[in-house]
């Protein structure tokens, strides 16, 4: 295979793994916002038995690490690719 093929495919692959760990940080940085500003209302119900559950910080941690493993496949066929190809 010639030599951008798989320099591109780790490149993408690079750039999914670290959409995914910018994802997940992002996830704990919204989740933490949330409940601090849930703690200055003055009924604590939802902070404390943490219900509802919002879906929104389940599915960005969920997206992030399906991007992180879609970019640890990439880079592994990249670097396949390189070996053996």
């Amino acid at each position: 295979m010639p030599y951008p093929d798989y320099f591109i495919m780790m490149v993408m692959g690079g750039a999914f793994a670290g959409v995914g760990i910018g994802v997940l940080f992002w996830r704990r940085r919204k989740r933490k916002s949330y409940y601090e500003g849930l703690v200055t209302h003055t009924d604590l119900r939802e902070f404390l038995e943490r219900s509802p559950e919002h879906s929104e910080h389940s599915s960005l941690k969920i997206g992030g690490w399906i991007a992180i493993i879609l970019g640890i496949v990439m880079l592994g066929v990249g670097v396949g690719l390189r070996l053996w190809g």
